[in-house]
Order: structure tokens, then C-alpha cells, then sequence
């Protein structure tokens, strides 16, 4: 009998929903929405709150809701992490649309007065390459806008599957966003409508975590992920694929959701694991942490936006990476390497966690090696997944003999 975990709706999907629903005539009902900080984070601006604490989701999706949102007055803020991480080339673009928005701080950063007005359509140019949710934003306000939207994307785009996901979740509410080429969008001007609910499937990202036990603790039994699903709208989902290929895991459709299990191993034990994260950087930790503790080289690239994540996250996974015994070297821009050796750990460490819920539970799966090892926040979790130290230690006993 599998394992059951019982994963947390996806946070991602939920501040979609949410937001989509709010630029409807007629909201229709949302059903298992994500009860992490973040999703009452923008929960709290959409009841006429304005603190948004540490959800970066929450901060970009608000401030493009409330600047099309007529009769709208708001000053949005955060924590002071928050106010380092930038939303000026969102702000840029909302402002060739007609938005009026004021900076209350720093050039450039949160906080924001906004007071809110009909938006028109035309056309904006934005960086793509510093973070898909800038782009997301203003993809699901283009449909309640005067007239139609066309986003020029400049650079590289990150995270390419969550664009895809709004795509998805627009057109669920009978709005329609058009690639024109590689790097335009066009969305129509055309008021969402849905009457029957919605209902958000469970977290990839969270699943990913469960996947790197699979991967690396000898004892890990089938593990079934309740609810999961494949193929997925999230492009998280593709961790599916990299476990197989660098661990072993295979990923099987049941009834109940999906049974994971290591059965082996596609890649020669000692071979590097080469793969690039920019279409999916909140994985990286956890396929950083995989590889260490199951010894396996790797090269991963596409990183640059892990600096302004809730941390720099390259930072502080060479620091934290450092205490128990793997030397990471970041060779270029966007770039991490580790080439298999461990020095001697310190296996009763204080891991820091950041402020960052990806940190602590991209390490949590060290602790069933190293039961020593100690994190300074480990309450950091509820930004996207509150029960998940309930469901790592029911795991944990179930892995003891």
C-alpha cells in the first residue's frame, strides 16, 4: 500500500483563479483553493487590505488588479525583503496603459500608491527575462482593458509554462491571450464569463519535494501524491521527467492521483545531470539538494532569477549547501555546478532557511540522513504549503524500521 501524502492546492493556480474572478461581472464559486500566506495574502488586498507581507505573487497580481480597477485607492507594501525585490518594469508597462501609480519609496520598488482607473489597450514592450509574473499580470488585466493588448516581450522569456498556465486559466473564463510570434501576445479585449466553479488542482512544486525522498533514501516505499495529475497546466510538472532521468523514479496515473517509486537509475551513477531551470526555477533547490545527498554532479543553468526570489537563492544555496559538505561554484551568471564530492558535513548544522519556504523544504529530505541537522525558521513553510512538516514526519516514521 502506497504511501498517501496529502498535497496543498497550487498557490500558483489560486492567485490566478483569483484574480481572473475579480475582473468578472458575475465572480463564480472557487473550489479548493490554496491556504497557504500567500493566497490570503492577495485574498487580504482583494477585502481592501494593502500589507502583502512576503508574497511576491500577491505583490505583482495586486498592483496590476487594483490599477485597472476603477475607484480603487491603495498603498501596497511588504516586508522589507519585499521592498528590495523590483516591480518597476511592471510599473513602466501598467503606466504606458494609462495607470496611475506613484512610488512611496525607492525608485523602482514596493511600496506603491495606486489609485485605480479604466485602463486602455495599445500596445507595451517589457523585459521578460527578470520574471514571468510582471508578464502574467498584465496578460490577465488585458481582457477588462478599453481595447485589445499587445505585449512585446523583450529578452529571453523566464518561465515560459507559467504564461502558459494564465493562457490556460483566462481561457477558462472565455477570455482568449494569442502568441502572434515568438515573443508577442495579443489579448483580446473580451470581459470574462464563467458560471460553473472552478476548482484548483493540487501543487506540483510541493509534490517535488516527496519526489526527492523517493530519489534519495534507500527505504523511500511507493509514495502516492493524492490528487496529482499528468499532464499538468503546471509546468513544475516536468520535475516528473527529471527524476526519472537523473534517479529513477518512475511517476505512474492511479485513480487516486499519482504512485511514485525509485526503480532505478537512467543515468550512469557518476554521470553530470545537465538541465536548465528557466522555465522552472522554484524546482531548483530541490534538484540542487537531490543530487548532493545522491552524490550525482550536476550543472544547472537558467538561475538568474533565483536572485530576487524571497532570497537570493543562489546565495544561499551555496552557503547552506557549504555546511554540509558540498562546495557549489556558480561559473557564470545564472549557473550552478557541483562536481560529486563531499567534504566532511556538519551533521548537526543550524540550516538557515531565509525567510524562504523553498529552502527549508528543498533540505528537509537531510534530515533523514542526518537527524542532527536543525532550522532556524522552519515555520516558513506556510507560504505555500503549511502542513507540510506535518506530512514530511508521518513520512518520517513511516521510513523508521
Amino acid at each position: 500500500m502506497p504511501h498517501l501524502i496529502a498535497l496543498p492546492p497550487s498557490k500558483s493556480i489560486s492567485a490566478r483563479a483569483l484574480v481572473i474572478n475579480a475582473l468578472t461581472a458575475r465572480p463564480c464559486a472557487l473550489q479548493n483553493l490554496s491556504d497557504c500566506d500567500d493566497t490570503r495574502a492577495l485574498q487580504a488586498v482583494l477585502h481592501g487590505g494593502g500589507d502583502i507581507g512576503a508574497a511576491g505573487t500577491a505583490m505583482r497580481f495586486s498592483t496590476a488588479l487594483l490599477a485597472a480597477t476603477a475607484g480603487s485607492r491603495r498603498t501596497l507594501t511588504g516586508t522589507a525583503r519585499m521592498l528590495q525585490r523590483p516591480i518597476g518594469p511592471l510599473v513602466g508597462a501598467l503606466r504606458q496603459l494609462g495607470a496611475d501609480i506613484d512610488y512611496a519609496g525607492r525608485e523602482g520598488f514596493p511600496p506603491l500608491r495606486i489609485r485605480g482607473r479604466h485602463l486602455g489597450g495599445g500596445e507595451v514592450s517589457i523585459a521578460a527575462n527578470v520574471s514571468s509574473q510582471y508578464l502574467s499580470a498584465l496578460m490577465m488585466v488585458g481582457p477588462a482593458l478599453s481595447s485589445p493588448l499587445t505585449l512585446r516581450l523583450q529578452g529571453p522569456i523566464a518561465s515560459r509554462p507559467y504564461l502558459e498556465m494564465t493562457r490556460t486559466l483566462m481561457a477558462a473564463w472565455g477570455a482568449q491571450a494569442t502568441w502572434l510570434d515568438d515573443h508577442s501576445l495579443y489579448i483580446y479585449a473580451r470581459p470574462y464569463t464563467r458560471e460553473e466553479p472552478y476548482a484548483v488542482e493540487p501543487d506540483w512544486s510541493a509534490a517535488s519535494y516527496f519526489f526527492s525522498v523517493a530519489a534519495t533514501h534507500p527505504a523511500a516505499p511507493a509514495l502516492l501524491l493524492g490528487g496529482l495529475t499528468l499532464p499538468s497546466v503546471q509546468g513544475d510538472s516536468r520535475v516528473a521527467d527529471l527524476f526519472r532521468t537523473a534517479f529513477g523514479v518512475e511517476a505512474t496515473p492511479v485513480a487516486e492521483g499519482l504512485r511514485i517509486r525509485r526503480v532505478g537509475q537512467a543515468l550512469p551513477p557518476t554521470a553530470c545531470l545537465e538541465a536548465d531551470f528557466a522555465d522552472i526555477p522554484d524546482v531548483a533547490q530541490t534538484l540542487v539538494v537531490a543530487c548532493a545527498l545522491a552524490g550525482r554532479p550536476f550543472r544547472f543553468t537558467g538561475l538568474e532569477s533565483l536572485k530576487i526570489k524571497e532570497t537570493d537563492r543562489v546565495a544561499a544555496l551555496r552557503a547552506e549547501c557549504a555546511k554540509l559538505g558540498w562546495t557549489l561554484t556558480e561559473p557564470a551568471e545564472g549557473t550552478l555546478e557541483w562536481d560529486g564530492r563531499q567534504h566532511v558535513p556538519d551533521t548537526a548544522a543550524q540550516l538557515l532557511t531565509y525567510e524562504d519556504h523553498r529552502m527549508a523544504m528543498a533540505f528537509a529530505p537531510c534530515l533523514l540522513r542526518w537527524p542532527a541537522l536543525r532550522f532556524d525558521r522552519p515555520e516558513v513553510v506556510s507560504k505555500s504549503f503549511p502542513a507540510f512538516w506535518q506530512e514530511f514526519h508521518r513520512l518520517r516514521k513511516h521510513l523508521q524500521p
